[in-house]
């Protein structure tokens, strides 16, 4: 746990998880940001518009929050935390440390 009580995933972690099909990964970045580049399986809930009840139904999984650098999938638990939505984790530093662990992202 982060000191903001969030739990932060790493991006193996993450990863990991994904490969199991355990998450549901939410981008929270603007959409043209989405559009340029992305993790593959994620979806778009830009932090500007962005509603813990709009959420698409995670069917059991683990919704993970992520954004470029961890600043606004913070924000964005925040919301979560006010909404009493049971959402309390993102990938610690967001796309910029998945790309940095050599991971790959889908462009364009």
């Amino acid at each position: 746990m982060s000191e903001s009580g969030h739990t932060e995933l790493t991006p193996a972690e993450l990863q990991a998880k994904l490969a199991n099909g355990a998450v549901l990964l939410v981008d929270v970045r603007e959409a043209d940001e989405f559009a340029a580049e992305h993790i593959a399986g994620a979806i778009n809930r830009p932090l500007s518009s962005f509603q813990p009840s709009l959420l698409p139904d995670a069917g059991g999984k683990l919704v993970v929050l992520q954004c470029a650098g961890g600043k606004r999938s913070g924000m964005a638990l925040e919301k979560c935390a006010a909404a009493q939505a049971a959402i309390e984790t993102h990938l610690a530093g967001g796309i910029g440390a998945w790309k940095a662990a050599g991971l790959p992202v889908v462009s364009g």
